[in-house]
């Protein structure tokens, strides 16, 4: 089934030294633009990492040290990948649990202010385990019918994360053909920080989702235990989680 969109879509994949949101650098990535008349257009990129290749992430991807020496940094493209992402939704395989965290901590280390908060991300993993319970592989020979070439390289990945999520509109006349829709329904939680520390309770109010404080509204913790604002400055959290969180405590300073 086509998709009825209102904005370009970006379905993209990552392929990375490793799966430490905070650590670990991306070493390829693929992005295929589906515009709302249908137009395609695609782009594969190697990317120097600037660290080692761990042997257990080469096993998969199959991309080493020499391969990618060459290659530009992340820095170096950042703001030619910034520029056609742009205006666009965002689309993956389990994208919102890694890749889309993984992606803005990359934009944020490059100096590249890229806002991407208001955009509507649709997981097709997540739609495809609410059905079915499999892995990509899986989904493209269930919903396709076919064999997935070369899995676990990012340009085949994101060609077949976009043809499953088609498939699934075909075959689910429950999903609707609407971005969001498909961004809530694949969505596990209401997030504040791409990494998921911070989230939205049922009532609409920021809280912890992690450690001592989970559950707790985030403004209520920073009054009662304001050190714990400078703890997670300080600590390995992401980028982007810190940013969160040093905007939700400049508003209350604002505010009072």
């Amino acid at each position: 089934m086509k998709l009825k969109l209102r904005n370009p879509l970006v379905f993209f994949d990552l392929e990375t030294t490793g799966t430490n949101i905070n650590t670990d650098r991306i070493v390829e990535i693929c992005y295929l633009k589906v515009h709302p008349n249908g137009n395609e257009e695609s782009k594969n990129l190697r990317i120097n990492p600037e660290m080692h290749i761990p042997k257990e992430a080469s096993d998969i991807h199959h991309i080493y040290d020499a391969d990618v020496a060459d290659c530009p940094t992340f820095k170096e493209v950042a703001r030619n990948i910034a520029r056609d992402f742009e205006g666009c939704d965002i689309a993956g395989f389990n994208s919102n649990r890694f890749d889309v965290p993984l992606l803005v901590e990359e934009f944020l280390r490059a100096g590249v202010d890229l806002d991407i908060s208001r955009r509507k991300f649709i997981d097709v993993q997540v739609i495809f385990h609410k059905k079915e319970e499999r892995t990509l592989s899986a989904a493209v020979k269930f919903y396709c019918g076919k064999e997935l070439d070369g899995a676990h390289g990012a340009e085949a990945d994101t060609r077949g994360t976009y043809e499953v999520l088609q498939a699934q509109l075909d075959r689910y006349p429950d999903l609707q053909n609407d971005v969001a829709f498909l961004a809530d329904y694949s969505s596990q939680r209401k997030i504040v920080d791409f990494a998921g520390r911070m989230v939205y309770n049922e009532q609409g109010v920021e809280v912890f989702n992690f450690g001592k404080y989970k559950g707790m509204p985030v403004t209520e913790v920073l009054q009662r235990d304001p050190g714990y604002y400078a703890w997670i400055q300080n600590s390995d959290f992401t980028l982007n989680t810190k940013a969160a969180l040093t905007k939700i405590r400049l508003r209350e300073i604002t505010h009072k």
